[in-house]
């Protein structure tokens, strides 16, 4: 029998959780660095903190869609990336405006940054407790950088989270692209129940050739026209075919 996919599961993500703790150290640097004679209509502000918050939403999103479209679950995560590439160039502008550059990385800074590891988690019967937790103790192993007071330190070690977020992200979109490849989406697994739903009402075999259940169909054309039979239902990726027995005279 054939389920549907279970949504959710999203706080088990590095994603999701390095997605947090962008989002709430790019909430302090606003706060920190961007005073109203920086930005006197606030519109940097609610640009950077918006795409902060997009990169996160969208995860979440996109995984609860992930029981019902496999499609939009792609497209989610997409935007999700997409969000935090429009954060990493206000973060690339923020330190250009200073006649400064990110770090190379191969400065030790960033290869520091670049090093330390997520722990994976380990959530009890209090999920959302236990991620919340979770997520600020991983943001500790960065608070050397986050909490500097100095701007470019700050967004130097953001551009870098940035990046290792990104890049998971791309290859959770590998990952989801291969199985919609594989398993097809709601659309594909509402067909395949009925498909199935239908051959056991009508007592159908499964196909010869692949295994698949059959359905009952009517020969068109040729010297069987009008008569029916068993064809595959994934018809026409198998072409199996079956007689369907005539009744008996009573």
């Amino acid at each position: 029998m054939h389920h549907l996919d279970s949504s959710g599961g999203y706080r088990g993500l590095d994603s999701w959780v390095l997605a947090n703790i962008i989002q709430l150290a790019t909430q302090d640097f606003c706060q920190k660095f961007l005073p109203h004679n920086l930005d006197p209509t606030g519109r940097q502000y609610d640009q950077m903190t918006q795409a902060a918050r997009s990169g996160k939403a969208n995860i979440v999103e996109g995984s609860a869609r992930s029981a019902t479209s496999k499609e939009t679950e792609m497209k989610l995560t997409d935007v999700a990336r997409a969000s935090l590439a429009e954060l990493q160039s206000d973060y690339e502008n923020w330190l250009l405006r200073r006649k400064r550059t990110p770090w190379h990385r191969d400065t030790p800074e960033a290869k520091t940054i670049f090093a330390i590891r997520l722990d994976p988690p380990a959530y009890g019967d209090d999920p959302v407790h236990d991620s919340c937790a979770h997520i600020l103790a991983q943001q500790e192993k960065f608070a050397k950088w986050l909490e500097s007071e100095n701007s470019e330190t700050v967004a130097n070690a953001l551009l870098i989270l940035i990046t290792r977020a990104r890049r998971t992200l791309l290859k959770q979109i590998e990952t989801q692209t291969e199985t919609f490849a594989a398993q097809g989406g709601f659309r594909e697994k509402l067909t395949t129940i009925r498909v199935e739903a239908r051959a056991q009402q009508e007592n159908a075999p499964n196909c010869p050739d692949c295994g698949a259940p059959m359905k009952r169909r009517k020969a068109r054309t040729g010297p069987n026209a009008g008569k029916e039979f068993w064809g595959c239902a994934t018809y026409p990726k198998c072409k199996g075919i079956q007689e369907i027995p005539e009744n008996p005279a009573p």
